[in-house]
């Protein structure tokens, strides 16, 4: 399930992928828990085989630089085979600002989903994913700004309506002055009634450039379902440590369909 999820590069939009025009809440269908976006921290579970996971988007964030112009985009997410995934998202937006750590979706980018291991639904064992993906930048507002790639691994466990997920992984990010770094993230989200779920997060990278600092942020998102196609997912997030340079706060905010 769940798209993209990435998590920055430098000076360039960071998470990797999209979706949105509506307002906001998390992803599931009706009766089963997913995560991913609006999320910052991804999730191993791919598409369903031979579905579509589709978001049109708006996201943006604030930093002590100020507030970037709300950035629309469009994500299709396909289940291409069994625990496989592939991902793609473009801008609608021609030229996008940087946006930040606390987006979900970047501008331009995609990504292959593999799920390894599969969740031991009367044990311990968790579900795992590897989930490679590239952001490219877009739009004179990203002039210079690198291609970065994220290499991932997610895991997710649930217990009842309870659902746990999480993980990290390296972000490639190449250019003078910039540094390659890691993120992380992990999130406890509760399917509280069949159409609505609920979720807290806390996610983070390291420094992405020379004189750059660690960065971390706080969020809680929901989703709420109309029906097993449509969806409405939105997060905010609230940065927690260098908010001086990073994101400040964040808003994502998706209309999702499923056929």
């Amino acid at each position: 399930m769940g798209g993209r999820t990435p998590i920055p590069g430098a000076g360039i939009t960071r998470a990797c992928l999209l979706a949105l025009t509506a307002l906001a809440a998390l992803p599931w269908m009706a009766g089963a828990a997913w995560a991913g976006p609006p999320y910052i921290t991804d999730d191993p579970e791919p598409t369903d085989t031979g579905h579509w996971e589709n978001y049109l988007f708006i996201e943006s964030a604030h930093t002590a630089g100020g507030m970037d112009a709300p950035f629309p985009g469009i994500e299709v997410n396909y289940g291409a085979y069994e625990n496989t995934q592939l991902t793609l998202s473009v801008p609608l937006n021609p030229n996008p600002g940087p946006l930040g750590m606390g987006v979900v979706w970047a501008p331009l980018g995609g990504g292959v989903k593999y799920r390894f291991i599969q969740e031991d639904d009367d044990g311990w064992r968790p579900q795992v994913a590897f989930f490679p993906q590239f952001a490219i930048p877009v739009g004179a507002a990203n002039k210079g700004a690198p291609v970065t790639e994220l290499l991932p691994i997610w895991a997710q466990k649930s217990f009842g309506p309870w659902q746990m997920f999480g993980g990290g992984g390296f972000t490639n990010n190449p250019g003078v002055g910039n540094r390659d770094f890691l993120n992380w993230g992990i999130a406890l989200q509760r399917q509280v009634t069949d159409e609505l779920a609920l979720g807290i997060e806390t996610f983070g990278q390291g420094k992405d450039s020379i004189d750059g600092r660690s960065s971390a942020a706080v969020g809680a998102a929901i989703q709420y379902d109309f029906t097993k196609l449509w969806h409405v997912v939105g997060s905010i997030n609230r940065g927690i440590e260098n908010t001086d340079r990073a994101d400040q706060y964040s808003f994502n905010l998706a209309l999702k369909w499923t056929p």
